[in-house]
């Protein structure tokens, strides 16, 4: 079972959460718990997945629908990027970053992330990118996410791995290992290797 899901199954969500976060009426609100369900069932039937624990899921997300926001740190040392090695996806590498917690700025956020899977002390300098996930060649997943390309410089530490990484290194623009694809493309790194041959460059997005 994966967490993939269709647009289909995702608009039906979104609209189902809006009616339940606005709607007063009780049969109004009775009719977007059927949506909900709905929702669930879709993509139960997408992913393999079961329809009660991936109504759970939906259910358990309060308010307006929003994307979630996950950041990743760019980090280089010369001309080589800092990677991680993901346990949860067989050794492939990835930019340092995760899912932002509540309570946190975006910068604290990813020098939090950079800090627990790669062992280095850094500082945010510059935001390079705000993706849309969806745009981006990931998998499509339940919930849409915004990610959030930080240029972050070291300024302490030595590399580290950790519980949800095994490996660090730094890597040339023609040396890339595997990518772990559900969080970094090579595109997004060889853009990265662009901002830093151009330190003009604007911040992208989209």
């Amino acid at each position: 079972m994966s967490d993939t899901a269709s647009p289909w199954s995702r608009r039906i969500l979104s609209i189902a959460k809006e009616g339940l976060t606005y709607g007063r009426d009780p049969f109004d609100r009775a009719r977007y718990e059927k949506l909900l369900a709905l929702a669930a069932e879709i993509a139960a039937v997408e992913t393999g997945g079961d329809p009660a624990a991936i109504g759970s899921v939906f259910g358990a997300e309060e308010g307006y629908p929003t994307p979630k926001v996950d950041v990743r740190g760019v980090v280089f040392r010369e001309d080589r990027i800092l990677l991680v090695s993901e346990r949860m996806d067989g050794g492939r590498w990835t930019l340092p970053g995760g899912w932002a917690d509540l309570g946190a700025t975006p910068a604290e956020n990813v020098v939090r992330e950079i800090r627990e899977e790669s062992g280095f002390l850094t500082r945010a300098s510059r935001l390079l990118a705000v993706y849309d996930r969806d745009r981006q060649g990931h998998t499509r997943r339940y919930f849409s996410c915004y990610k959030l390309h930080f240029l972050c410089e070291i300024i302490g530490g030595e590399a580290k791995g950790s519980l949800e990484t095994k490996d660090v290194g730094f890597f040339p623009e023609d040396g890339l290992p595997e990518l772990s694809t559900d969080r970094v493309t090579e595109s997004q790194i060889r853009r990265a290797f662009e901002h830093l041959r151009r330190p003009d460059l604007g911040t992208d997005f989209d």
